[in-house]
């Protein structure tokens, strides 16, 4: 892993450049479609458990899927942004599709509707989300891409606690009527896809080179064993972190209010917006290794804290500890991707990052599904713990062969 030893200054002693004005749209952006999502995504598990009456292995399996699904189809749409040699059209169609999919949450019946809604919000994040980071990576300069990064995770980040904020208050307005608040969603949606189509203007080709198949064998072998390692360190972090909505029904399961529960989300993502650009401008200077394992080891101390919860405050630890370890190394990874991988290809590389990841999301989150129904959510947050050594001690090794 490279060591970016600096003292605030860039090559030859240069002061580091500004983030551009793209970056930042990028992150509004990101912050409006997270609002949306998440005062939707807070209450999906209670209105698909609760009102719509299908198991938690069920909604184990649903998110692990549909997660998956968002990181498998980031895969075709990096690729094709490559090969196309344009990445801002897929970004907004993927957007807009995150916009459209609020409504028919309003509409649902049953859990067929909710499930098809939940599987075509992910397909457009998947869709935006290789050529979205390809994007950020063209736009920002090397010396500050690790704060470039940082900056986009953490005004997402402050999206995805604004949203729960916001159905808190509105399911305490209006007697938990949770498909009212659904429909309030659609709002923030449609406006980051008006945003990004005025606020980002995509920059011509570096090397002014035309698009060629990025899928070729010699194009694919310009991938390095750089870059490989990130992509296997990122599927070793996914598979020992499973999807958020089992720290929602942990805070149910310990006896929350159903009209609090949303806070639970606001917490950790209080952290992780808190701490994801700090330590973005950290990766800028210091070794990516020791980070990424500092990361790893906080994501144990969270599990072990949830696991012996019994109220809400070990329960708010363990969340905000969960919130530090994303902080820590969400950005940081995909900064490493763009360091490690060709400008021409970066889109594939998201794509081929986000595949491993997603096959690890769902291993994951299937695999806490069933410890949660067998037996009981405890164990299956000391089981996360221990998936997690296991990813540090392999990690490290890793590392040490590298």
């Amino acid at each position: 892993m490279p060591n970016h030893e600096t003292n605030g200054l860039g090559a030859a002693g240069l002061p580091r450049p500004h983030l551009p004005t793209a970056v930042w749209v990028l992150g509004f952006v990101s912050l409006l479609m997270d609002v949306s999502s998440e005062m939707i995504h807070s209450l999906l598990p209670m209105f698909l458990v609760g009102t719509l009456g299908i198991s938690v292995l069920a909604l184990g399996l649903i998110e692990g899927i549909a997660e998956s699904t968002a990181l498998i189809a980031k895969v075709f749409s990096g690729v094709l942004s490559d090969w196309v040699g344009r990445r801002k059209g897929l970004a907004v169609l993927g957007y807009a599709m995150g916009a459209l999919s609020k409504p028919a949450f309003a509409l649902a019946q049953g859990a067929g509707v909710a499930v098809a809604a939940r599987f075509f919000d992910r397909l457009g994040k998947g869709i935006r989300g290789a050529p979205r980071d390809a994007l950020l990576a063209d736009v920002a300069p090397p010396e500050v891409r690790g704060a470039a990064f940082g900056l986009r995770q953490s005004l997402d980040t402050v999206g995805a606690f604004v949203g729960p904020l916001v159905a808190t208050a509105l399911m305490l307005a209006w007697s938990q009527d949770y498909r009212a608040v659904f429909w309030v969603a659609v709002v923030p949606g449609l406006l980051a896809v008006g945003l990004l189509i005025v606020g980002v203007h995509e920059p011509p080709r570096a090397d002014g080179a035309k698009p060629t198949n990025p899928i070729r064998r010699e194009a694919l072998a310009r991938l390095g064993g750089a870059y490989w390692r990130v992509v296997s360190v990122g599927a070793v972090f996914t598979l020992a972190r499973f999807s958020e909505a089992f720290l929602v029904l942990r805070a149910q399961q310990l006896g929350v209010a159903a009209s609090w529960v949303p806070m639970v989300m606001v917490a950790m993502n209080v952290v992780y917006s808190a701490t994801a650009y700090p330590f973005g401008r950290l990766a800028d200077r210091v070794d990516h290794g020791r980070l990424l394992a500092l990361g790893l080891a906080v994501l144990v101390a969270s599990d072990l804290v949830l696991a012996g919860a019994t109220g809400w405050p070990l329960l708010l630890v363990g969340v905000a500890l969960w919130g530090l370890h994303m902080g820590m190394t969400q950005g940081l990874l995909a900064a490493m991707v763009a360091d490690t991988a060709p400008a021409d290809l970066r889109g594939t590389a998201y794509g081929f990052f986000n595949l491993l990841s997603g096959v690890a999301m769902l291993i994951a989150s299937a695999l806490a599904g069933w410890l949660w129904g067998a037996f009981g959510p405890g164990f299956t947050f000391y089981a996360g713990a221990g998936f997690a050594l296991v990813a540090l001690a392999g990690f490290m090794g890793l590392r040490r062969r590298a």
